[in-house]
C-alpha cells in the first residue's frame, strides 16, 4: 500500500502526534490530514514537523460541514477526537455527547458520503461498564459506530473500533503529574494504592490501531491485552527512578473513578477471539429484526470472566521500572 491519504481527527493529541512521527517518512501516506480545533496547537506541530506531507484542518467533529471538508479526498480516518477528561464531562455531560457520540456520527457519516475506505474509532475502557459521563458517552460512541456498519459492504466503507486503557504519560494523564510533584518535592497524591490501572505506552495505542487498520471487518471491536500495575506500584517505581522520598498522600477514590479498568466485558468475553497480543470483538451483524437478537438468550455468558486490571499481568516495581524506562528515555 502506498501513496494513501489519512485523516486523524483530534490530530494535534498525543496519539495524533505519535501516529505523524511513524508514518512521516514513510510511502505508505501521500498526505495526513491533521484535523482539530486547536489553531496554536496546530501552529505549534507545523513549526515542529515542517513537512508539505501534513497538512491541517481548523474544524470542530460537532460541524458537519468542517468535517465533510476535510474528510473529502481521504482514503482512511484514525477518528480520536474526543472529550477525554472524566471531571469535565461529569460537569458537562451534553458537551460530551455533541463531541464523543454525535461528533462520532459526523464523522461516519462523512465517511460513507466520500466512499472513505476505512474508518478505524479510538475507544476507551471506560467504556466498559460506564460509571462516569465521559465513559457513558464512550460507549454509546462505540454503539454508533456498530450499528452504523450494519448498513455498510466490507468491499465499500468500513468501521471498526479499538478500544485502550490509559495511555502512559500521555497528556493530561497521572504519570506527568507525578513527576511534577517528585521534581517539586510535593507530596505523592494517591487515591487508593491498591487501585490497578492498564500500562499501554504510545507506541502501543498506534500498534493496536494500525492492526485495526490492516485486519479490521466491518464493526470489529479490537483490544490489546496489557499489563496493570497497582497505583502504589507505579508510585514507587517512580520514586526509585527519580532516586526520592516524597511523602505519599492518600487522598481518597474521586468522583466517577473505579477500582479497576475493564478493557473487555463478559457478555463480550463469550465471543471475543483470543489473537495472541489482542482481543478482536466481533460484530453481531444480523439483519434489523429485533426477534433474532431479543428472543433467546445465550447460557455459556455466566462461565466467563472479563478482562480488567485486576485479573491481567500485574507488574511488580522492577517490571513498572523498565516499563517507565522506555517512555521517559
Amino acid at each position: 500500500m502506498k501513496n494513501k491519504a489519512l485523516l486523524i481527527t483530534g490530530g494535534t493529541g498525543s496519539f495524533g502526534n505519535a501516529v505523524l512521527r511513524r508514518f512521516l517518512h514513510t510511502e505508505i501516506f501521500k498526505e495526513i490530514r491533521i484535523f482539530s480545533r486547536d489553531e496554536k496547537k496546530q501552529d505549534d506541530l507545523r513549526k515542529e514537523i515542517n513537512s508539505d506531507k501534513v497538512k491541517y484542518y481548523i474544524g470542530d467533529v460537532r460541524d458537519s460541514l468542517s468535517v465533510d471538508n476535510a474528510v473529502k479526498g481521504v482514503d482512511y480516518i484514525f477518528h480520536a477526537a474526543a472529550l477525554k477528561q472524566v471531571p469535565s464531562c461529569e460537569f458537562f455531560p451534553m458537551e460530551a455527547v455533541k463531541t464523543n457520540i454525535i461528533g462520532t456520527e459526523n464523522v461516519l457519516n462523512s465517511a460513507e458520503k466520500y466512499s472513505v475506505k476505512k474508518v478505524v474509532v479510538l475507544s476507551t475502557d471506560k467504556a466498559v461498564y460506564p460509571i462516569n459521563a465521559m465513559g457513558m458517552s464512550k460507549a454509546l460512541m462505540e454503539k454508533v459506530t456498530i450499528a452504523k456498519s450494519r448498513n455498510l459492504d466490507n468491499n465499500t466503507t468500513v468501521f471498526c473500533c479499538t478500544r485502550y486503557g490509559n495511555v502512559m504519560a500521555s497528556r493530561g494523564s497521572v504519570i506527568p503529574l507525578l513527576i511534577d510533584q517528585i521534581k517539586s518535592g510535593k507530596p505523592l497524591t494517591i487515591t487508593d494504592p491498591n487501585m490497578t490501572r492498564f500500562m499501554m505506552t504510545l507506541d502501543d495505542a498506534v500498534d493496536l490501531v494500525w492492526y485495526a487498520f490492516e485486519y479490521g471487518n466491518q464493526g470489529d471491536l479490537f483490544v490489546q491485552k496489557a499489563p496493570a500495575a497497582t497505583i502504589s506500584t507505579l508510585n514507587q517505581a517512580l520514586l526509585e527512578i527519580f532516586n526520592a522520598n516524597n511523602e505519599i498522600k492518600i487522598i481518597g477514590t474521586r468522583h466517577g473513578e473505579k477500582l479497576y479498568e475493564t478493557l473487555v466485558n463478559r457478555e463480550e468475553m463469550v465471543k471475543a477471539k483470543d489473537l495472541g497480543r489482542y482481543y478482536q470483538i466481533p460484530a453481531d451483524n444480523r439483519d434489523l429484526n429485533y426477534e433474532k437478537y431479543f428472543s433467546e438468550g445465550d447460557k455459556t455468558t455466566a462461565v466467563f470472566e472479563e478482562y480488567h486490571s485486576h485479573n491481567t499481568e500485574r507488574l511488580d516495581v522492577e517490571g513498572m521500572k523498565m516499563l517507565l524506562l522506555k517512555i521517559l528515555d
